[in-house]
């Protein structure tokens, strides 16, 4: 949803071709590609896929079933939807989609109700990372199926280091934007409580590096995984990047169950199985501590077996 603090459209677009050229200089064109899906033989393929399911198991209009993918930027989401957009039943609908997105943020709730409504796919995935503080709230819009939710979390360090690479200090000013309540309605600054807020103060974003900046934000939004209670609740499945890559297969027939969907090889074919490489990075230890806190409880709801949901027919 746009806000009037939001740069206008000329500085917009000179961000994002900065961003993109930025990305393709530490990462590589093959990376940059693949990251914003950008093969053409690809995509029309997929769309093809797609299109000769509707015709042949078209689900009626409003049975679609929503399903939001949040978390943190450079959490791994892209892997996610990459596998899942493999499967025809799924309508994907990425934050770069303009009928549903705006600079990234959704439009309002109307359209989305709207677009999932209309739907034909037995699935309507979406990507709203800017409303991960929202998705307690998107999971009960009136006039939508009951939905379905994955909160994907990454290692803090690196997601840090992509964070950095792809995005420059963009944590560091949102961090001293809230600090010194210039923040306004930006993202950023939504659904955080006094506490937060005096923390972030009091760390005192204006002598931070990127770096240290980069893992408080971390700490800051999936800490609302938790302060939102989602940890409690049986439509929200916490998805470990790294548990992923470490087990595509088993971390994907986990993600399946879930979703009362079968699970099919293609969905984590993409993902080339790695150990996690721990790499800490030099920030500061009370950002440090936080972290590792947070990180020991993400670890642990991330363990636990899939929740329990209401048997559905998938086909």
């Amino acid at each position: 949803m746009a806000h009037d603090d939001e740069p206008s459209a000329l500085a917009y677009t000179a961000r994002r071709v900065a961003r993109h050229v930025r990305w393709a200089r530490t990462e590589g064109i093959r990376r940059l590609v693949e990251e914003d899906r950008l093969d053409p033989v690809e995509r029309i393929g997929t769309a093809l896929a797609k299109r000769r399911w509707r015709r042949r198991h078209g689900v009626p209009p409003g049975t679609a079933l929503p399903v939001y993918l949040v978390g943190l930027q450079r959490s791994g989401t892209n892997m996610l939807v990459r596998g899942l957009d493999t499967a025809p039943q799924f309508e994907v609908r990425n934050e770069n989609d303009a009928q549903l997105f705006h600079r990234f943020q959704l439009r309002p709730d109307d359209r989305l109700v709207e677009t999932v409504h209309r739907s034909r796919h037995a699935y309507v995935l979406v990507k709203p990372l800017c409303e991960t503080h929202r998705v307690d709230q998107l999971l009960a819009l009136p006039g939508l199926a009951p939905g379905r939710a994955l909160w994907s979390w990454r290692d803090v360090d690196d997601r840090a280091r992509s964070e950095v690479a792809k995005f420059g200090d963009a944590n560091l000013s949102a961090l001293r934007a809230i600090a010194d309540g210039t923040i306004g309605g930006r993202w950023q600054g939504q659904r955080l409580d006094a506490a937060t807020t005096e923390l972030i103060r009091e760390l005192d974003p204006v002598r931070m590096d990127p770096y240290t900046a980069a893992a408080l934000f971390w700490w800051v939004r999936n800490a609302l995984f938790f302060r939102l209670a989602l940890h409690e609740r049986d439509d929200v499945l916490l998805c470990s990047y790294d548990a992923l890559v470490a087990d595509p297969e088993g971390q994907t027939r986990r993600l399946c169950a879930f979703l009362d969907f079968p699970y099919q090889p293609r969905l984590c074919a993409h993902i080339t199985r790695r150990a996690p490489q721990r790499r800490p990075l030099a920030i500061d230890p009370r950002v440090r501590t936080l972290c590792d806190e947070l990180t020991a409880r993400l670890d642990a709801a991330a363990t636990r077996p899939a929740p329990r949901v209401e048997k559905m027919v998938r086909d």
